[in-house]
């Protein structure tokens, strides 16, 4: 009973999270993918492809300018009056070598882009992949 009773609480012992660098099979080498979302309603206006593209040239490219990808997407939020918010977006990925000299470089986009449009917020998720160019 006492081995059956061990079994069971080893099995619900989570594992040690496995890192980038253990689990990648050659070529591939450990990563960072970075996904800012980028909600585009801002004053009762929509931020237009234009000033999209100037933000893109101006604050993202000259941070990260080995490559990036920009994706159209439809995001909702709840907003601070409790209201479901629909909007339209862009999600910029990033596919950065596993090191924290991006971190600085990622927070001064949201800034600029919260600053520049006037916006509550920006989406920050990263995820430790494996990946080549």
């Amino acid at each position: 009973m006492g081995a059956a009773a061990l079994l069971l609480l080893t099995a619900c012992t989570p594992l040690p999270p496995q890192t980038a660098a253990s689990a990648c099979a050659t070529p591939l080498k450990p990563a960072v993918q970075v996904d800012l979302y980028f909600g585009l309603a801002a004053k009762g206006r929509e931020i237009g492809e234009a000033e999209w593209a100037a933000f893109l040239n101006e604050e993202v490219t000259p941070r990260f300018p080995d490559g990036l990808s920009v994706v159209d997407v439809a995001g909702q939020y709840r907003n601070p009056a409790g209201h479901i918010a629909r909007e339209r977006s862009k999600l910029l990925v990033v596919v950065v070598p596993d090191a924290p000299a991006h971190v600085p470089k990622v927070q001064a986009i949201v800034d600029a882009y919260k600053r520049q449009f006037n916006q509550l917020s920006v989406l920050h998720v990263e995820r430790a992949i494996c990946a080549t160019f």
